[in-house]
């Protein structure tokens, strides 16, 4: 009798053993596997990241493949008509891209368990992408060439070509920066056009921009925060102005593709991105961050402190292609 007790409670253990471990499915220690990872953010921004999160999911593999965010969309686009999208979780400049993948019916829905420290308006009503940060575009000065700042847009206008700017063939910050001048009353496509009389640098990315400008090769720039935030700390000669009229915001998405080869972990990746953690380290590496509670580093404007210029999203996404072809028309590019 005593034996066929034990055996009774010993099969019962094992039993409730079992569902513990049915229901912890997913967590942190169970979550293995390769993970591919496609995004616009720089290297080092990305590798960091990825060790973070290898921190708390040491058995995830994960491997990266980064380029500008047009590049990276080109990518993603041949891999869906070869019938092989690779990658599983994706990190790009802009709500309007996301959009245009949503559309696409390339995105998979997650309502992350972080979303509650998330503002609404930057998440996606169907769940299919949010924003990972808040990254306004402004100008950048070279402090040893000039004396006298400029406070308006005006500046880059009237600079003959002293300015650089990043291509919207390549950035999407800088894609999504045309479609919203060029529908505001403000700017409009007159801006672009004053802009290209004076035969700016027009280049790949943000982080030429800053080069140039921190180099003396120009002296004014169009390009996102952070990174002159991040190199006027480090000493560079460089300031970052917010124009009086405005800024554009982009707030770098994330999503997960369709069908991921390892949805578990890609949805982990995607918490821990909006994670009070993963905040955090978006902090400490430069950027402003979008969950509340955690502070923007200093040389940084919050998003409530910035005065920022938006334009409708359906409408910048439909007008993409479009915009970029007048562009590269009235550039040569």
């Amino acid at each position: 009798m005593t034996k066929m007790r034990i055996s009774i409670i010993f099969l019962i253990v094992i039993s409730l053993l079992a569902a513990c471990s049915n229901s912890t499915s997913g967590k942190e220690g169970e979550i293995s596997g390769e993970l591919s990872f496609y995004t616009s953010q720089p290297d080092a921004d990305a590798e960091q990241l990825v060790e973070a999160f290898n921190e708390q999911y040491p058995d995830v593999t994960v491997s990266i493949y980064r380029s500008g965010t047009e590049e990276v969309i080109s990518k993603v686009q041949a891999e869906s008509q070869a019938g092989d999208v690779q990658a599983d979780v994706l990190l790009v400049a802009d709500a309007v891209t996301f959009e245009s993948l949503k559309e696409q019916d390339m995105l998979l829905s997650y309502e992350s368990s972080e979303l509650e420290a998330i503002p609404d308006r930057f998440i996606d009503p169907d769940h299919m992408y949010t924003g990972t940060k808040v990254m306004s575009t402004a100008m950048v000065v070279n402090t040893e060439k000039v004396t006298d700042m400029p406070t308006s847009w005006n500046a880059l206008t009237e600079a003959g070509d002293n300015v650089a700017m990043p291509s919207p063939l390549y950035s999407g910050a800088a894609a999504y920066n045309l479609g919203v001048f060029t529908r505001n009353d403000n700017f409009g496509w007159e801006y672009y056009e004053a802009l290209q009389a004076n035969n700016p640098t027009v280049t790949q990315g943000n982080g030429a921009v800053l080069k140039a400008v921190a180099a003396g090769e120009v002296d004014y720039g169009m390009v996102v925060d952070f990174i002159v935030a991040r190199a006027e700390a480090e000493g560079s000669p460089v300031t970052l102005v917010y124009p009086e009229e405005g800024v554009p915001v982009i707030t770098e998405p994330i999503g997960i593709m369709k069908d991921p080869e390892n949805e578990e972990a890609a949805k982990a990746f995607v918490d821990f991105v909006l994670s009070e953690k993963g905040q955090q380290l978006a902090k400490d590496i430069g950027y402003t961050p979008i969950r509340e509670g955690v502070e923007a580093p200093e040389g940084l404007k919050t998003i409530d402190e910035m005065e920022v210029l938006e334009a409708d999203i359906n409408e910048l996404y439909q007008a993409r292609d479009e915009d970029k072809q007048k562009f590269s028309e009235l550039f040569g590019e």
